[in-house]
């Protein structure tokens, strides 16, 4: 078998020469490849123009941004100015000049129209000068997209402060009303036959003030109204609703009806007068001669009674949240209470928490109302609510303790 003949230098050389020459091309294709996703991804093009020959070169994505045919060729450098927006041509004016009369490196932004539409692009342009031969170097980018996100996010910003302005103007707004319909929230007083002390907590910011209430007051026949209650909603609409339910109430305590009456009638007023308002409540009379407390409740949590160290949460009677319905009979409850006895009535937000089972929130306050005294009232609350988790951040809370003694129920 014969062998081949041994390549001269000189085949030897051209071989070399061959695969340098398919491995330059190889590369120079990825590169370009590479250069042409580069810019795809960065929705930027390259520009070059030589100010002695006049030719200019622009690559693929270049002729894209601009929304031009590549059979056009490029937009001489001179022309630029004429394809961009008329506020922007002092911005391009001022940047040529800085690279073409003062030989400096600049950037620019301005607008142009493509296809009708009006696009954002920022031109970084660098004069060279190698070996006689000045030409300008140019990064054409469209960021339209990043202008656009920039706009929104402003407004975004513009439009939060607002809500931001609006909310803290009718917190504002909120407090004066609530302070207005019921005055004297945290007060620790005495009433005939008994000493109260109320706190009320309101949510936190986010949340808005609620249409948490309460009264307690003496009647014409000498017993104590003794009421709480919580309208659903916050914000304005819910204070609102809550001041017509209180104002109702107090008209119609005057009566001297029972608390089941006057739940039915405050029921009558909420399904015709005030549509789509849902409410709870407690109303109880306490009678200073027989320390007898009758109450009824409308959904409502039921009082706590506080005796001997101990406490208990009072079993409810019959009754469903105002608005709900007018079928169905509010019921009366009542019980007697002794000398030294406490009782606490309170809105839901005392109990109820998202991050606890609501049955965990009434176990704490048992535990925590069973160290409740008459002679240390006010400070007793505080401990309470602070044994509780403190402030609701989602909802008021309003509580209103009554402490009663011996020989009647005298004020302590």
């Amino acid at each position: 078998m014969t062998g081949s003949a041994p390549l001269t230098a000189a085949e030897m050389v051209q071989r070399l020469r061959g695969e340098l020459d398919e491995h330059m091309a190889v590369e120079q294709q990825l590169l370009t490849v590479r250069l042409a996703h580069a810019e795809r991804l960065g929705n930027l093009g390259w520009a070059e123009w030589n100010l002695q020959t006049g030719e200019s070169f622009w690559s693929d994505h270049t002729y894209a941004i601009f929304g031009r045919d590549p059979g056009e060729g490029p937009i001489h450098l001179r022309d630029l100015a004429c394809h961009v927006e008329t506020t922007d041509r002092a911005d391009l004016d001022r940047l040529l000049r800085t690279v073409l009369h003062d030989a400096e490196p600049g950037q620019a932004e301005f607008r142009i129209r493509r296809q009708g539409e009006v696009r954002n692009l920022r031109a970084v342009l660098d004069p060279v000068a190698t070996g006689g031969r000045s030409a300008v170097h140019g990064v054409i980018q469209d960021i339209t997209g990043r202008r656009r996100a920039e706009r929104i996010m402003s407004e975004s910003r513009r439009q939060l402060l607002e809500v931001r302005e609006q909310a803290a103007e009718e917190r504002h707004l909120s407090v004066a009303l609530r302070d207005a319909i019921i005055p004297d929230l945290g007060i620790t007083a005495d009433l005939p036959g008994a000493r109260i002390a109320v706190r009320y907590l309101p949510a936190g910011r986010k949340a808005g003030l609620g249409g948490d209430w309460y009264d307690a007051a003496p009647l014409p026949d000498g017993r104590m109204l003794l009421t709480i209650g919580d309208v659903s909603g916050h914000g304005l609409p819910a204070i609102a609703q809550m001041a017509r339910l209180r104002h109702a109430l107090v008209g119609l305590a005057m009566t001297g009806e029972p608390p089941q009456r006057l739940l039915t009638w405050l029921n009558d007023l909420v399904m015709h007068r005030l549509a789509e308002t849902t409410a709870t409540a407690v109303v109880g009379h306490l009678d200073p001669a027989t320390r007898v407390f009758t109450w009824s409740q409308a959904g409502h949590p039921a009082p706590i009674l506080i005796r001997d160290g101990a406490a208990a949460q009072l079993d409810p009677p019959a009754g469903v949240l105002l608005g709900a319905t007018l079928t169905v009979p509010y019921e009366p409850a009542g019980v007697r209470l002794r000398g030294g006895d406490l009782l606490l009535l309170f809105t839901d937000g005392l109990v109820e928490r998202r991050s606890r089972d609501i049955d965990e929130g009434l176990a704490l306050v048992l535990e925590a109302a069973a160290d409740l005294t008459g002679g240390d009232l006010e400070a007793g609350l505080d401990r309470l609510i602070e044994r509780v988790g403190g402030p609701n951040p989602e909802d008021d809370t309003c509580v209103l303790a009554i402490s009663v003694r011996g020989g009647g129920v005298q004020a302590r």
